[in-house]
């Protein structure tokens, strides 16, 4: 190599030995063959781009090696590919007809699961439906023979206070004063016998029982048909100010404190947790779903519009006056409440969601565990006036489940 300009000697950069090049193809800045690749510009270069040109420092490799190290992986590539190849065909001609033959199997026979199961049930049904006329048929027969029985009865006892009364006339009007008075222990007797005829007194057994059509299995299968039909939302000219309803308007959450600027009006609980649903139901069977494993305390239910919404007093409380119905939790106590009149509801676990279904033709509230199928509690009742969904949340938060 040449000396530096001084006539001293320097240090040259070792020149990479000659290489093959590309068929031809030059350098277009040196005009040399490209017999280099370079691994930083990934493109083939030639030597004095290598040793002093824009690859200098950069890791080069002969281009016939680096070619040859691309065939060897371009090889081993193809039988990757083969091998793939080779899997899929295996799958495709021994695993996936075994599996079309297990789906067409597994298929059949849950076709025929769903079958005998709706047999079944349908049999079920069908029973249960027979023995529900039966006792229906029964109740009705019952209730005509007693209220035959009673006018049997009272036609006897009018016969009777006829005849005394002919009677009594009779005395009156025919006696002298010696004959009435020595008639008078007669009269007395008789008189005395009427008296043990007593006035008619409403009897429960006149009337239809209603519980006899009671069935847990109707109940349930009547209540996991038409639950979730409803599509409820809560009016916010109703919600207390210690609760605050979520941006997607179904959470109310609870605050101790009344820290939530609702304007006040006519509509709104100004003491009780208490909020109502935006639509009133006046006929036909409704039904709703509230989340509620976030929250220890809440009230769920129905109630009339004139439920009171001001003050501490029952008439704002739920299930403290008659114009509310709620299924209710504190801490581990489940009950039913109304009017004032509460009912322990005994739970083995505490429900992550409660239906509420009301029946405003047939008379019945009935709360339900849609995630169990259970029913929780049911209420007759002949609603008088149009019913509103009623929440009431004091511990955490309660979601309505759309």
């Amino acid at each position: 190599p040449p000396g530096s300009a001084g006539g001293s000697a320097g240090l040259a950069e070792p020149e990479p030995e000659p290489a093959a090049g590309l068929g031809g193809e030059s350098c277009p800045e040196h005009g040399l063959e490209l017999g280099w690749f370079c691994a930083a510009h990934r493109r083939p270069v030639c030597g004095q781009c290598a040793r002093l040109g824009g690859c200098r420092g950069h890791r080069v490799t002969a281009l016939e090696a680096k070619a040859a190290d691309l065939r060897n992986k371009i090889v081993d590539q193809c039988e990757k590919l083969q091998l793939q190849s080779a899997a899929i065909t295996k799958y495709m001609a021994e695993v996936l007809p075994g599996k079309n033959q297990s789906a067409l199997s597994a298929a059949s026979w849950a076709r025929e699961v769903v079958i005998q199961r709706l047999i079944f049930v349908r049999n079920v049904c069908e029973n249960e439906e027979q023995r529900l006329l039966e006792k229906v048929h029964t109740e009705e027969e019952r209730t005509h023979q007693s209220i035959l029985t009673q006018r049997a009865h009272w036609t006897e006892s009018l016969q009777k206070l006829a005849a005394l009364r002919t009677y009594l006339v009779d005395m009156i009007t025919n006696l002298d004063d010696h004959g009435l008075v020595h008639a008078e222990q007669e009269i007395f007797e008789r008189t005395e016998a009427a008296e043990g005829i007593l006035k008619p007194q409403e009897s429960e057994k006149l009337n239809f029982n209603q519980k006899c059509v009671q069935s847990p299995l109707l109940h349930q299968l009547w209540a996991s048909a038409v639950l979730s039909l409803e599509e409820v939302h809560v009016d916010e000219k109703t919600i207390s100010p210690l609760l605050a309803l979520s941006e997607d308007k179904k959470t109310l959450a609870f605050s101790p404190k009344k820290t939530k600027p609702y304007p006040d009006c006519p509509e709104r609980f100004d003491h009780w947790p208490n909020a109502l649903g935006t639509k009133a139901f006046h006929k036909g069977t409704h039904a709703w779903r509230i989340r509620v494993d976030k929250s220890c305390a809440y009230k769920l239910g129905i109630s009339y519009g004139s439920l009171q919404r001001k003050g501490a007093g029952n008439a704002a409380r739920l299930g403290y006056n008659p114009f509310s119905w709620v299924f209710s939790r504190y801490d581990k106590e489940f009950r039913f409440s109304h009017n004032s009149r509460h009912q322990a509801v005994e739970l083995v676990k505490c429900p992550a969601q409660v239906g509420v279904l009301v029946d405003l033709d047939g008379g019945e509230v009935l709360f339900y565990d849609p995630t169990v199928c259970v029913i929780l509690h049911s209420h007759r009742e002949a609603f008088t006036a149009p019913i509103y969904p009623v929440f009431a949340v004091a511990d955490q938060s309660i979601s309505l489940v759309q």
